[in-house]
């Protein structure tokens, strides 16, 4: 596993990491012991970047990783979280004292006197152009609450405004083969500025594994059911923002561009990993199975040019009139 230094972190993590949204809530669910295995699996495979959140699960997903780092202290795993999801999101709540109280939080999920990197999650516009949220994070730098801080953002105009932030270490944004348009700013300003770059949603909410169907029917506690048209958070988090049945159609087509011995989800990965400026991809994983494949799309060698025209043609003809102008 080639490993990056994620931005202005400094420290080094795996091209692939682990997003374990799925192991708090949201994609139906996950036993305790199957949310080990899939840790496991990725560390196996030589993970070391676990990506999680203070509302993914209301905490579970955090304290399950917090429970693996203290069984497993010589992982050398990174763990990023989140913050600002479980407040209202009005841009009053993003202050330094509610900012110590949801670190406080994380801290004890974690187990961790100090935590690795925390990403405002998602935030309104406004927090990004008010400048006492980023001197209060860069309080919580100087009081060892956290080593470093970025952003996950919706909007490759968010992710613009981060990157110019001089504290800014990260930015997490959705970026796969069907979200082709942080590549025309967002990465290379990045790139420039020494920002780290964390692609999420990298499989399009599964849609590039290529194993849908118009048929196919997800839970009702999954957000593949219940947000598709953004009822409960944004749009472009389930299925990149595309419509389920024009994402089912171009999948097939993205499915057939895969190499010899590579799964349409390990090409889609692969895509991600060779483009310039991206720190690290995170997947999600709901077995070892999963875990392991993911892992061992960075031993893939790169697309060739005829693939990556092919991919490119893709988006252009199906998905772009869909998302370009959003997100």
């Amino acid at each position: 596993m080639d490993d990056r230094v994620l931005g202005r972190t400094g420290r080094k993590v795996s091209v692939v990491g682990l997003g374990t949204w799925q192991l708090g809530a949201d994609w139906g669910a996950v036993r305790e012991q199957d949310a080990f295995a899939v840790l496991d699996a990725a560390v196996a495979g030589g993970v070391d970047f676990f990506d999680t959140a203070d509302v993914y699960g209301d905490g579970r997903s955090e304290q399950l990783i917090g429970r693996y780092l203290r069984e497993r202290p010589d992982s050398g795993v990174f763990a990023a979280t989140k913050m600002g999801r479980r407040a209202e999101q009005l841009p009053e709540n993003y202050v330094l004292d509610n900012f110590r109280a949801w670190n406080d939080r994380s801290r004890r999920n974690l187990g961790v006197d100090r935590l690795d990197l925390v990403q405002l999650h998602c935030p309104p516009d406004a927090v990004y152009a008010d400048d006492a949220v980023f001197d209060a994070l860069d309080t919580l730098v100087a009081e060892e609450r956290i080593a470093a801080y970025g952003v996950s953002v919706e909007t490759c105009e968010q992710a613009l405004a981060a990157i110019a932030r001089p504290g800014t270490a990260s930015v997490q944004i959705i970026l796969n083969p069907f979200r082709l348009k942080p590549l025309e700013q967002v990465l290379p300003a990045a790139e420039q500025a020494g920002v780290g770059i964390i692609a999420r949603v990298p499989l399009a909410s599964g849609l590039l594994t290529g194993r849908y169907t118009r048929d196919t029917v997800f839970g009702p506690d999954d957000h593949r059911s219940y947000n598709r048209h953004g009822e409960a958070f944004d749009q472009g988090e389930t299925f990149s923002g595309i419509d389920f049945e024009t994402g089912v159609a171009a999948a097939a087509e993205f499915a057939a561009l895969a190499p010899e011995g590579a799964t349409p989800a390990q090409t889609a990965l692969r895509w991600i990993i060779q483009q310039p400026g991206v720190s690290s991809v995170i997947p999600g994983a709901r077995s070892a199975a999963q875990a392991q494949a993911n892992a061992a799309a960075a031993a893939l060698p790169p697309l060739t040019g005829p693939t990556l025209d092919a991919i490119r043609d893709l988006y252009d003809r199906s998905i772009r009139a869909q998302v370009h102008h959003r997100w």
